[in-house]
């Protein structure tokens, strides 16, 4: 799909007058923040009825394979890989264990991504969207309008399991999700499956507005059902001087320390649920305090747990989290390498992962003395070929810049990176020849502000 081309009626399918008159509420607010984008569902009647089944399946579905077994969906989808999926297409015929299958990583995904798409999937729906991530590898992500609105399914029993149900629907929003970045991708919709209750994706970066009051307002006048973002924009969020009560709270992307659940809990007077969520599979696992752990959510999603030489680990045992399925259709995940770790353990009911540790909310600080999000670099540098690099703020605000690149590059970065934190920044920068696939990115030594 191409944005520039695409129509009203491409982006939005069987409109219906009240979603008419909520995305024109969205978009024409007094308060309305600057929008920079277009985007839509683009679900045909047929597509939202299967989005709907599909929900129903996992509302009735369990994680119900056990210990010591494959689950029953696992061989076919394994076969189907091998057949149709170009990149596994090489392994040959599926060997008769999962284990005999070799890893993948970010970095087989960031090579070329067409590789990883079946060659049953219909080309001419096919969305994509880019994701900065910690490891060194940005991606290209494929992915289709059914299975953007599908996330809600999982986000729907995450909720559930914290006895909160969804009920906003037309002339209602639903949800909205929150950034905090100072280029974001923004926009407004309405989603089909909840009778076209509105959605909207603001940045709360006060460039966005026409006024920095207008954030607070904007929400108020949205009070929506349910909000998401990461730690760093929730906390940005926390901040606005807002009077509307979620029912709900999800944050995702990033870790949620404790202290930072507690402090949203306090704010706005709801529960916030810490997502354990990726781009490349959509909702994995949601933190449950009663079982002390991150509860798996997905019934055709298989997880593994190796350890750094590939090998599964013994039960209780922390080691690296790998993937196999998943609903996106686009993206079928054969031992997918995450990059995060914890341990797995099964308690009778549910699979849960143990002392997981995901990807750290990373913030640097400016010259002016402002907290800015790990992706705004990643914008700051994208348009410089720049394999993989590594940037750590040391305690005095020092940078150190590591890159897979030669001097012309390397100058180039530093100009950019100095652009972007002010003048008088302390910058190191040295060139390396490789890192590896397990590089992390980003790292500070400056604490994480709280709320």
């Amino acid at each position: 799909m191409n944005p520039e081309t695409i129509s009203e009626a491409e982006r939005y399918p069987a409109l219906s007058e009240h979603g008419r008159r909520m995305l024109a509420f969205l978009r024409e607010h007094p308060n309305a923040p600057i929008l920079r984008n277009e985007s839509g569902h683009h679900l045909y009647p047929a597509d939202v009825e299967q989005v709907r089944a599909f929900a129903q399946e996992v509302t009735s579905a369990w994680v119900s394979w056990r210990p010591d077994e494959m689950p029953g969906w696992m061989p076919a989808f394994v076969t189907r890989c091998c057949t149709e999926v170009p990149f596994y297409r090489n392994y040959g015929s599926p060997p008769a264990r999962l284990a005999d299958l070799p890893t993948i990583s970010r970095a087989d995904l960031s090579r070329d991504i067409t590789k990883f798409v079946p060659d049953s999937v219909a080309l001419d729906r096919l969305i994509n969207f880019r994701t900065s991530g910690t490891t060194g590898h940005p991606l290209l992500l494929a992915s289709h309008p059914v299975v953007a609105a599908s996330y809600l399914a999982f986000h729907k029993r995450a909720l559930r399991r914290h006895g909160i149900e969804l009920r906003h629907g037309r002339g209602q929003v639903g949800v909205v999700l929150v950034g905090y970045q100072r280029k974001c991708f923004t926009y407004v919709s309405v989603t089909p499956t909840m009778d076209e209750s509105g959605l909207a994706k603001v940045n709360l970066h006060p460039d966005d507005w026409r006024d920095a009051d207008d954030r607070a307002k904007y929400l108020d006048a949205l009070s929506p059902e349910v909000v998401t973002g990461d730690p760093i924009s929730l906390r940005e969020l926390a901040q606005l001087p807002t009077q509307f009560r979620p029912k709900a709270i999800l944050s995702t992307s990033m870790a949620l320390t404790p202290g930072m659940q507690h402090s949203l809990q306090a704010r706005f007077g709801c529960p916030v649920l810490d997502l354990y969520s990726m781009n490349e599979a959509g909702p994995v696992a949601v933190f449950d305090a009663d079982v002390g752990g991150h509860v798996l959510l997905q019934h055709r999603l298989y997880v593994e747990i190796l350890g750094a030489d590939g090998a599964p680990v013994r039960p209780g045992t922390r080691g690296e989290i790998t993937l196999t399925g998943g609903f996106n259709f686009c993206l079928p995940l054969l031992r997918y390498r995450t990059g995060d770790h914890a341990a797995l353990r099964f308690d009778g009911e549910d699979w849960i992962l143990d002392r997981l540790e995901g990807r750290p909310p990373v913030m640097f600080r400016t010259m002016r003395n402002e907290f800015i999000n790990n992706i705004e670099i990643t914008h700051a540098l994208q348009r410089l070929a720049l394999p993989q690099y590594t940037l750590h703020q040391r305690l005095d605000g020092g940078l150190i810049l590591r890159a897979v690149a030669g001097a012309t590059e390397r100058e180039a970065a530093v100009a950019a990176l100095g652009a972007l934190f002010g003048v008088g920044q302390r910058i190191e920068a040295s060139s390396v020849p490789a890192f590896g696939d397990k590089v992390v990115q980003y790292t500070s030594e400056i604490p994480f502000p709280s709320v």
